[in-house]
């Protein structure tokens, strides 16, 4: 059994739509799926807003590697094209963290190392889960209350939007 948090986002076309393809293509393994929050972008700033959320999912099939092919596989359904690192996407799905597997592999590194820096992760994780840790990093309240304000404001609620 693995249990894996993943991280969805979308900045172009109809960005729920993306995100919503995401949760269907994961629907036989979701534990709980977050709110939808509308953020900035993050590294390229010159490019739309994206809409964020968090997965928890369960399987007693897949491993890493299993969530982040099955990850891609819903990004190339989205038709996800990669053309600038942080750029635009259709359909962004990170795998943040399985259990307590480590990798240093450059393909799948684990725990996803952007996520302790990045609100967009941490408060959709801890809207569903807020006893939540990131291994290696700790409790995912802590990392988020050491990140600056301005970061935290940048992050709003979407209550008029659902993933289902």
């Amino acid at each position: 059994m693995s249990r894996a948090v993943l991280s969805l986002g979308s900045n172009l076309g109809d960005r729920l739509s993306y995100l919503r393809i995401a949760v269907e293509g994961f629907a036989d393994v979701l534990v709980a799926a977050s709110p939808v929050y509308e953020t900035a972008p993050w590294g390229v700033t010159d490019q739309p807003d994206f809409l964020n959320a968090v997965l928890v999912v369960e399987s007693p099939e897949l491993d890493e590697w299993g969530w982040l092919r099955r990850g891609q596989q819903l990004e190339q359904q989205a038709e996800r094209v990669r053309e600038q690192r942080w750029g635009p996407r259709t359909l962004d799905v990170d795998v943040v963290s399985v259990d307590d597997v480590r990798s240093e592999d450059p393909e799948l590194l684990l725990p996803h190392p952007g996520t302790p820096s990045r609100a967009t992760v941490l408060i959709p994780w801890l809207a569903i889960d807020p006893d939540a840790v990131l291994p290696g990093h700790g409790r995912v309240s802590e990392l988020l209350d050491a990140l600056p304000p301005a970061e935290i404001a940048d992050v709003h609620l979407r209550s008029d939007l659902s993933l289902t």
